[in-house]
C-alpha cells in the first residue's frame, strides 16, 4: 500500500522481534525500526503512487517504475543522514536479495546492510498476511512456506531460520492476534484508537533544533 502507517507499523514490529532475537544492539534496533517505518516512503512519488493503487496486473513499464522507489525513498531521507546515517542506505537496500538478484544495486550476501535484510523478511511476511490493493491476505502458514522457500536466495539464511523458529513465530502470532483485539472503554471500542501494540510512527520525528535532534539520536 502507499506508505500506509498501519502497514509500516506491522513491518516495524516484526522487524524488531527478529532483531531482538538476533541479539543486535539497542542502537541497531532503533535503526532497524526507522528503516522499517520508512522503507516505502519512495512510493509517495506521484508516478509511483498512481501505480501502487492499481488492482490489475502491472505492465513491464509499471514494474520498472515501482522498482525506483528504494532510490527515491533514499533521496527523500538523505538530508537526515547527519542524524540517522543508516536510514537512507537501509531504505535503498530493502529490496536487495541474498543471491544478488535484487534491486537497485544487485548487492548480495553480507554486502546488504543487516537492517535491510531484517526489514525485507518482515516486509515480505506482512505483504503476504495482510490485504493490499494488489493482493488478498494469505495465511500465516503460506507466509512461512514462502519465506522458507526464499532461504538463501531471497533472504539471509541465518535470519530466515531465526524468523521461522518457534520462539520468534510465537511472538509474531501473538502480536497479530493482539492487534485484532479492539481497545474497549465501557464495553465499546474507543473511537480513534488503533489496535494495541502498534508502534508510534512519529517516534523521534518531531520539530526541534539540530542539537535536540542529535541528542535524540544518541539517547
Amino acid at each position: 500500500d502507499l506508505v500506509s502507517p498501519i502497514t509500516a507499523c506491522f513491518v516495524a514490529e516484526y522487524a524488531l522481534i527478529l532483531a531482538d532475537a538476533a541479539d543486535v544492539s539497542e542502537r541497531a534496533q532503533r535503526s532497524i525500526e526507522r528503516i522499517a517505518l520508512f522503507h516505502d516512503i519512495g512510493k509517495i512519488d506521484g508516478a509511483i503512487s498512481d501505480i501502487v493503487g492499481e488492482t490489475t496486473r502491472l505492465s513491464p513499464a509499471e514494474r520498472k517504475a515501482i522498482m525506483t522507489h528504494p532510490a527515491k525513498g533514499a533521496a527523500v531521507l538523505r538530508p537526515l543522514a547527519g542524524f540517522y546515517p543508516d536510514l537512507p542506505e537501509g531504505v535503498l537496500s530493502h529490496h536487495e536479495r541474498w543471491d544478488g538478484k535484487g534491486y537497485p544495486r544487485k548487492l548480495s550476501g553480507e554486502a546488504i546492510p543487516l537492517a535491510a535484510r531484517v526489514v525485507m523478511i518482515a516486509d515480505t511476511f506482512d505483504a503476504i498476511t495482510h490485504a493490499r490493493s494488489y493482493s488478498s491476505a494469505r495465511s500465516i502458514e503460506a507466509a512461512v512456506q514462502i519465506i522458507a522457500d526464499g532461504r538463501e536466495t531471497q533472504f539471509d539464511p541465518d535470519l530466515t531460520d531465526l524468523f521461522l523458529s518457534p520462539p520468534v513465530m510465537d511472538q509474531i502470532i501473538d502480536r497479530i492476534r493482539d492487534k485484532h483485539k479492539p481497545r474497549l472503554v465501557g464495553g465499546k471500542r474507543r473511537r480513534g484508537t488503533a489496535p494495541r501494540g502498534l508502534l508510534d510512527i512519529t517516534f523521534r520525528w518531531r520539530t526541534g533544533s539540530p542539537s535536540q535532534l542529535k541528542q535524540d539520536r544518541q539517547s
